[in-house]
């Protein structure tokens, strides 16, 4: 299996494309349009949860200490009487700023089992404004699909730091391993799930006697893999052999 590292630089990268597509399609849509994805939520609540998230991470991803901050969840609101589209270009526009100023190592605080670095808040920033891009363009059915690279890392985050972090929506009581293949990447993963927990499985190392026998493999472009396991896309949107309720353990959303 290819391991796959990302940067400070793809992360930001990521972030300066997602950002304005996001913002693009904004432009097509009335502030109380619907979300087809995000069931409740008008395009004006797609922007104050975005908006929010980036100011949060502004308030505490710089302080170089691995406590929690005072506030463990972000303002969500668009505040009454500003312009929703204008209140998040100003949100977005210092977030970019501060995470573009941070150095990956600088110790952060995040709620994962994972490294206290701003890294981590490099790499959330990217994806969760790559699935609310493609949110904000299905509000008028025209989605684009995440960078294939992003998608792997998205993936790669979902598997190593978020259900590891009790995020899963899914299924609890799954067992067995579960194989995923990227097909525009020629990437696998191999994830053993384990009821309440899982482990990814590296099939260079793993010992022989060891059964790694997939039960269920799932194949398809590495966006269409992330948005079925945030529950953006069916599982029918991917090809699937084995047990494929299996695949339920892995969902997020």
């Amino acid at each position: 299996m290819t391991k796959l590292h990302a940067t400070k630089d793809f992360w930001i990268g990521a972030l300066r494309a997602e950002g304005p597509a996001f913002r693009a399609a904004l432009e097509e849509q009335a502030p109380d349009a619907p979300v087809p994805t995000c069931p409740e939520w008008t395009v004006t609540d797609l922007i104050g949860h975005l908006g929010g998230f980036y100011d949060w991470i502004g308030t505490h991803v710089t302080r170089g200490v691995t406590t929690a901050p005072e506030n463990l969840r972000p303002a969500t609101t668009v505040p009454a009487g500003v312009d929703p589209k204008a209140w998040w270009d100003e949100r977005f526009a210092a977030a970019l700023a501060t995470l573009e100023g941070v150095e990956e190592d600088l110790p952060a605080w995040n709620p994962m089992p994972a490294p206290k670095k701003a890294a981590f808040w490099l790499r959330r920033a990217a994806q969760h404004t790559a699935v609310h891009r493609w949110d904000a363009q299905m509000t008028v059915g025209l989605a684009e699909p995440i960078e294939a690279k992003l998608a792997a890392d998205g993936i790669a985050e979902l598997l190593d730091t978020l259900l590891p972090g009790g995020r899963g929506a899914g299924a609890r009581d799954k067992y067995g391993v579960v194989q995923l293949v990227a097909s525009d990447l020629e990437h696998e993963w191999f994830v053993r799930l384990r009821g309440e927990g899982l482990a990814l499985l590296d099939t260079d190392t793993i010992l022989d006697s060891d059964d790694h026998h997939a039960r269920v493999l799932a194949t398809g472009p590495a966006s269409d893999l992330l948005l079925a396991f945030w529950g953006r896309l069916g599982f029918d949107s991917l090809e699937v052999s084995g047990e494929r309720s299996l695949l339920d353990g892995l969902r997020i959303g």
